[in-house]
């Protein structure tokens, strides 16, 4: 098949997805947004890259206007006419769509609907949900004509997509919902590259270089957007503020790095550490650098948001330290699997005293580490992976 694989975050696993399928034969073009502000994965050509594997951006001229609502309306609309064009470029013989806002979807869907292309609606979260969640807590009821609209928007998307892949089988209660055909949905839980993410030794280049050999490092990195509490980040800093062995490092960029950054000046917390995002390439030392992965989601973001910050920690063989609901996947499989703690999202006093926990007991740290890693080395299985999604491609094409 010739299959155009997009995501719009450019994260690790669809890419390596995409790396895995061409290695099959297939003919797969990857691409993603060039404008979105987000950790990446290895989105270069490799030397050991198969031959009918090519990635590439798609450049809008612009960043996206993440917290501008009006604005990014537009950009997202002109983006999709950009998707489609490379669509028409590329002429696929089947499309997977993942991470993908229904604004940016709407001209792709079309232009495979006039081409006989196969389309296959990849949720990575529910759009219409967060819309609905951000804009009724700032609007109230002015908002409802809005998330009327994109609740049926993307629920239109689904239903006139060939197949659909959810990320959670707590998705399928909304689907129903929205008339989607049971037989149409597959559920593939996300995963990390595994090989690509092998556990290091802290003595490490990263490091090293960021002064962390010798001290009982907490790490976050990611987004930190909307639907986090980046003060549970200045909690764990500020507990630590008078004790020399412990750093706070937080890796990421956009507001809420930007807020962070005010709260270490404001609050003279030379202890909490403050880096862009890594390479990907760098991505093992600098996670190998920790001894607690830090993990944050709010807690109206529920069943319709898998941090995949959470997967690729799972790989690094650390302990995990997460707030977040009960009910989400993440924090099921944390808590399964014995791999770390999960604390409600508003519990700040729970998730300091944790962290203390975790802190004076390194033997339970290493225990919960490889039990993070002896997880991710049964459940990310890429050959298998590949082997569902090439049965979704191919019932797409043949609708």
């Amino acid at each position: 098949m010739r299959i155009l694989l997009y995501d719009n975050s450019g994260h690790p696993f669809q890419v390596q997805l995409a790396r895995e399928l061409a290695r099959r034969g297939h003919a797969v073009r990857h691409m993603f947004s060039a404008g979105f502000q987000t950790p990446r994965g290895a989105l270069a050509k490799q030397p050991a890259d198969p031959a009918g594997f090519d990635v590439a951006p798609i450049d809008l001229g612009e960043p996206i206007a993440k917290y501008s609502y009006v604005k990014r309306f537009r950009q997202e609309r002109a983006y999709g006419k950009l998707l489609a064009a490379e669509l028409e470029k590329f002429r696929p013989d089947v499309t997977l769509m993942s991470n993908t806002p229904p604004d940016s979807l709407i001209a792709p869907q079309r232009w495979c609907a006039a081409n006989g292309v196969g389309f296959v609606f990849w949720i990575q979260d529910i759009y219409a949900e967060a819309i609905a969640r951000i804009l009724g807590q700032k609007f109230g009821a002015l908002a409802a004509p809005v998330i009327w609209h994109y609740r049926r928007l993307e629920s239109g998307l689904i239903r006139r997509s060939d197949q659909v892949v959810a990320i959670t089988d707590d998705f399928k209660p909304l689907l129903r919902d929205w008339r989607v055909e049971e037989r149409r949905v597959a559920t593939i839980e996300n995963w990390a590259p595994l090989e690509e993410l092998p556990p290091r030794p802290k003595l490490n280049d990263f490091a090293r270089a960021h002064g962390l050999l010798d001290k009982v490092v907490f790490l976050y990195s990611g987004t930190l957007g909307l639907k986090h509490n980046p003060g549970l980040l200045i909690a764990v800093a500020e507990r630590y503020r008078d004790d020399p062995a412990v750093r706070v490092v937080v890796v990421s960029e956009g507001l809420g790095a930007t807020w962070l950054a005010e709260r270490k000046a404001e609050r003279k917390l030379d202890n909490l550490l403050l880096l862009p995002f890594q390479p990907f390439e760098r991505m093992p030392d600098m996670l190998a650098a920790a001894d607690v992965l830090m993990a944050v989601l709010e807690p109206d973001a529920g069943v319709y948001s898998v941090p995949s910050k959470v997967l690729t920690y799972l790989c690094a063989g650390r302990s995990l330290l997460t707030a977040m609901p009960a009910v989400n996947l993440a924090a099921r499989t944390i808590v399964a699997n014995n791999a770390g703690l999960v604390l409600a999202p508003d519990d700040e006093a729970g998730f300091v005293a944790a962290a203390q926990r975790l802190r004076e007991q390194p033997d339970w740290r290493a225990t919960l580490g490889a039990n993070a890693r002896a997880y991710a080395e049964r459940a990310f299985d890429i050959g298998a992976i590949a082997s569902r999604f090439e049965t979704i491609l191919h019932a797409a094409t043949a609708r």
